[in-house]
């Protein structure tokens, strides 16, 4: 590491025109000359990323046939493997407050929450982990927490139920037991809100139409800039830039496309029509959220629940929802445990790319605490128990990865959420139904 007497602060953005401006990442340049990293402002954070997949596992294809240490992946945990010493699979988890007959329009929200919502159209359910922890590790970047998606809402009208409506299928978050977080799912429009200079349909018509990129826009200060950088710095500046401009590449042309230029309806269980593109693109912008220092905390819906997705370019036509339930028939659950390994697979292209993201001393994968899941079991029986669930990275040393946790019998998902908030140093104590932290985490 390179470190100068002079430092630039860890909140450093290059600004433009019109008021837009970019985050940056974690620079030698930020560290005080003869500081400990860990002294300074600029000392490793852990990230959290919430990675929620609808409609279960097959389970028998996702938990691993080994406990301990010494074990080999599943069929759909298999793309996971390059960075099997920081996964941590624990298996025989069960969150019972997520049990109900409104099976699909209660999963998603109470999978962070752990707590059963009153029956009532108004929403009345708890704060959910991942905005504990926008509270407590968040604040001081521009975006406590993200809440992402690819699809906005519900995949159709089944995910809602009359007892409680829609309010609990279409979000991960609850900002307080009675406010729902929305959601973003477009790609273009997460992309403006995160390096573009508002939300607002006038601000985003002058990025589209004024200019051609935002890294055009601050030019004259990135150049600035290099010139206070050792060679090191210049090179980690210079990755994430051409990392921002392939974004705006793909924004772009996904935004010229002839389906851009039409009024169309939402197609149920996606807002694209290549679902490949839509998810990849969201992943590599959730990464460039943390790269860029923009949130320390993340939440991911990658389908929405009763999601109609079909998945040709894998060889599987049929529609996911319909697929999960699957009647116990062998050659349904093998197509619907190729969209679940789809699924996994590009989950773990964005590990990949956290891992090789330079960040202080580490990566940003050692730096993060990722939980990989589902609030449902077998999508055949709709049932809570056992739960599919991974967690990826080291959380600055609080994480040990590297192994398969079994329990003997069920045990909250909770325990798992509140391990997690503590490993991020969030000062809580229990979390839902939790009974204690896991100590072998």
């Amino acid at each position: 590491m390179f470190i100068t007497k002079k430092h630039i602060s860890r909140r450093t953005v290059l600004k433009g025109v019109g008021g837009v401006a970019l985050g940056l990442p974690l620079l030698d340049a930020m560290v005080p000359a003869a500081t400990a990293l860990a002294n300074t402002a600029a000392k490793p954070r852990t990230r959290l990323g919430f990675f929620y997949f609808p409609h279960g596992a097959v389970m028998e294809r996702w938990t691993p046939a080994q406990t301990g240490r010494d074990f080999a992946l599943s069929e759909i945990l298999a793309p996971l493997a390059p960075y099997q010493d920081q996964l941590t699979v624990i298996s025989n988890l069960g969150n019972k407050p997520a049990e109900s007959r409104a099976v699909h329009a209660l999963v998603p929200a109470t999978w962070l929450s752990c707590v059963h919502p009153k029956e009532s159209i108004t929403p009345d359910m708890a704060v959910t982990v991942d905005q504990m922890a926008a509270q407590h590790i968040g604040q001081d970047t521009p975006y406590p927490s993200l809440e992402t998606a690819t699809a906005q809402g519900q995949g159709v009208g089944s995910a809602c139920e009359r007892g409680f409506g829609c309010t609990y299928s279409g979000t991960l978050s609850f900002s307080t037991p009675s406010t729902p977080l929305p959601i973003e799912s477009n790609p273009r429009q997460l992309y403006l809100r995160l390096f573009g200079q508002g939300d607002s349909p006038a601000e985003r018509q002058f990025v589209s139409h004024q200019t051609a990129s935002l890294l055009d826009m601050i030019a004259g200060e990135t150049g600035a800039l290099k010139q206070q950088l050792g060679p090191a710095d210049r090179a980690t500046l210079d990755d994430y830039l051409t990392s921002v401009r392939e974004i705006e590449r793909r924004v772009h042309n996904a935004a010229q496309g002839d389906v851009a230029k039409l009024k169309l309806p939402e197609v149920p269980g996606a807002t694209s029509d290549n679902f490949d593109e839509h998810l990849n693109l969201m992943f590599d912008l959730i990464a460039l959220a943390y790269q860029g220092n923009l949130t320390r905390v993340q939440s991911f819906m990658i389908a929405p629940e009763v999601s109609e997705q079909t998945y040709g370019w894998i060889g599987v036509p049929d529609a996911f929802h319909a697929l999960s339930h699957h009647g116990n028939d062998p050659a349904k659950k093998a197509r619907l445990a190729k969209i679940q390994r789809y699924h996994t697979d590009v989950f773990a292209k964005f590990v990949g790319k956290l891992k090789a993201m330079p960040d202080g001393d580490g990566s940003m994968l050692d730096h993060s605490i990722l939980l990989y899941g589902s609030n449902m079991s077998n999508s055949n029986a709709h049932n809570q128990y056992p739960l599919p669930t991974a967690i990826l990275g080291h959380g600055c040393g609080t994480v040990r990865g590297g192994q398969h946790i079994n329990f003997a019998q069920r045990t909250p998902l909770a325990n798992v959420h509140l391990s997690i908030l503590q490993r991020a140093g969030v000062p809580v104590t229990s979390v839902g139904d939790s009974t204690g932290a896991i100590a072998e985490i």
